[in-house]
């Protein structure tokens, strides 16, 4: 089974938040700011104390505040809703996207989709970029009531699908949540690392520069990455090293 992340592994949000976040303010790249306040919430999500509908107004509501504007309930939920609005015609999937899930549904691979994200959201976006038909499970950490990088998030994939930790590989652009926490779940770890940050990688994390690279990765890494899960009833494509890909 391959894990693949949502956000900025298979869909460019940066660039759409970006672009909403420019439109919205008149400001330059407000990229990095908004980011570091997302992290903050989004923790306080995994950690039980708020839910996902609190945490995007209360972000927003920081975020305004931090850029120097003093906003109310209103006006903070305007400024969500347009921002909503502006990233719902932004999102487009990296070139290396549909190649490397076209590749895996040929290799029989079972295939699911891992975000920490919000459910109704995350769906509705997976549904309208076409990527829906190429999982065989969604695991949504708003619905779930647990996230990335607990080991139960991972597991509870595995479960879902009926495999082992070890025959499954997790794929993602963030360092510790996706690999490292992928890692220490017991799953193989690969870090996609599209902005070339350079940072060596520890030990039993893979990097990949792009998705093209991740067919490769799984054949000529196969037995330290352990044996995907394919479907049943699907005929193996490829056989690595006296197992199935």
């Amino acid at each position: 089974m391959v894990c693949l992340d949502i956000d900025d592994t298979l869909i460019d949000c940066t660039a759409a938040i970006r672009l909403s976040l420019r439109a919205l303010t008149g400001q330059g790249d407000l990229w990095p700011l908004w980011d570091l306040i997302t992290e903050e919430h989004v923790a306080l999500v995994v950690a039980g104390e708020i839910d996902y509908a609190t945490m995007h107004h209360k972000r927003t509501e920081c975020f305004l505040a931090e850029i120097g504007i003093l906003a109310d309930e209103d006006q903070v939920n305007g400024f969500e809703r347009r921002r909503r609005e502006i990233l719902t015609r932004s999102w487009q999937l990296f070139e290396d996207v549909l190649p490397c899930l076209e590749w895996l549904r040929a290799a029989g691979v079972l295939v699911a989709a891992v975000t920490n994200a919000s459910g109704a959201h995350q769906r509705k976006k997976i549904a309208d970029l076409g990527l829906a038909r190429f999982f065989d499970h969604v695991a949504i950490a708003g619905e779930l009531g647990v996230a990335k990088p607990d080991p139960a998030m991972f597991h509870s994939v595995c479960l879902g699908l009926g495999c082992d930790p070890a025959q499954a590989v997790h794929v993602g652009d963030k360092l510790d949540t996706d690999a490292i926490g992928a890692r220490d779940a017991g799953l193989g770890a690969v870090w996609l690392d599209r902005d070339g940050i350079a940072e060596r990688a520890p030990a039993g994390v893979h990097t990949i520069a792009g998705l093209d690279e991740l067919p490769e990765l799984l054949v000529s890494e196969f037995a330290k990455l352990g044996v995907p899960v394919q479907r049943a009833t699907e005929t193996p494509a490829f056989t690595v090293r006296n197992s199935v890909l």
